[in-house]
């Protein structure tokens, strides 16, 4: 048995030697040293040997069975170094090589419009004014003038939490926050998205986006109103565009009027851009309703001021000559890559 066990190791030297995987040397330990190995099975055969033989066998098994793992072990560890040199060789970078095409996002369409509009306000000395999306009954409707029985206030029109919560349907609610927090004089624009239940379609979408204007001072009248909506329209649409006020009825503003700008695309002479009208509806505007004021705890008797508001995606389309308002929210980057 001593002869078979030094005949064994012999052996398995030669195999751990010659392996050139680290799955063969494993292999080599199981069939070995496992526990159904030769060495194992020598040692499970000792209770046959006598006496005297089995220390001298015991302790010649050991010494094989430990020099064997020793062996093993350190061709694994050579084995490991040699995988991992291959390894970092086969990734190596080559840094003279042209780098890979980095692409660059831009800001949506919309977003960019949204931009030029608070940069051509502010410049007029508007100040930026921000509300919550989730907003209550009061300033989304009864603040503003809007009775219970107004058609905006249908469940089938208004996205509602309960009977006091809705998404708003305008930022008009913005608005009336500033004028029960902020003493006049009040000069803001009111940017961000609105909501009302809306079946899609290539104008009419649930979300949208909308930039309201208020001005609250003594003495401001109709005229400052055209003014400032004059001077939008050339900065936005190009000098030597026109306005035209064509009366309205809104329940926030009183007097109240839809406002035309000349069609920035035939100058006013009749094209498919307008449908041959030479003029584009854009907003609506007004003087703020006395009710609104005493609502939000302004006197009307001794303050007034006029509001504003736009669809900033019907101005996009119209920028950008869009024929349906879902391209904006559908995420194809051949459209959005065009602007």
């Amino acid at each position: 048995m001593k002869e078979k066990l030094l005949s064994i190791k012999e052996r398995v030297m030669q195999q751990i030697s010659e392996s050139d995987s680290i799955d063969q040397i494993e292999q080599i330990r199981v069939s070995v040293l496992g526990k159904k190995g030769e060495i194992t099975a020598i040692l499970k055969g000792m209770k046959d040997l006598s006496g005297e033989e089995r220390p001298v066998v015991g302790k010649i098994a050991n010494e094989v069975r430990e020099e064997l793992e020793e062996a093993i072990s350190q061709k694994k560890i050579q084995m490991k170094e040699l995988e991992k040199q291959k390894r970092m060789a086969s990734e190596t970078i080559d840094v003279t090589m042209p780098a890979k095409k980095v692409s660059v996002g831009r800001k949506h369409p919309v977003t960019q419009v949204f931009d030029e509009l608070k940069y051509i306000f502010m410049g007029m000395g508007f100040k930026v004014a921000e509300g919550p999306e989730i907003e209550t009954v009061l300033n989304n409707f009864d603040a503003l003038n809007a009775p219970k029985d107004h058609p905006s206030r249908d469940m089938s029109d208004t996205f509602y939490f309960d009977e006091n919560l809705l998404l708003r349907t305008q930022t008009s609610p913005v608005q009336v926050r500033t004028m029960k927090s902020v003493k006049p004089p009040i000069k803001i624009i009111s940017p961000g998205r609105c909501f009302r239940s809306d079946t899609p379609d290539a104008t009419h979408s649930p979300m949208f986006h909308q930039l309201e204007g208020l001005v609250i001072d003594k003495h401001v009248t109709m005229a400052e109103l055209k003014g400032t909506l004059q001077t939008f329209a050339e900065h936005f649409f190009g000098e030597g565009t026109r306005i035209k006020f064509r009366p309205h009825n809104f329940p926030f503003t009183e007097p109240s009027a839809e406002v035309d700008v000349t069609c920035f695309k035939c100058g006013g002479k009749g094209c498919s851009m307008c449908k041959g009208e030479g003029w584009i509806e854009i907003l609506g505007a007004g003087m703020v309703h006395p009710n609104v004021l005493r609502n939000c705890g302004i006197d009307p008797e001794e303050y007034s001021g006029f509001a504003f508001g736009m669809g900033v995606d019907r101005i996009s389309m119209l920028r950008y000559e869009v024929d349906d308002i879902r391209l904006f929210f559908e995420n194809d980057m051949r459209f959005l890559d065009q602007f």
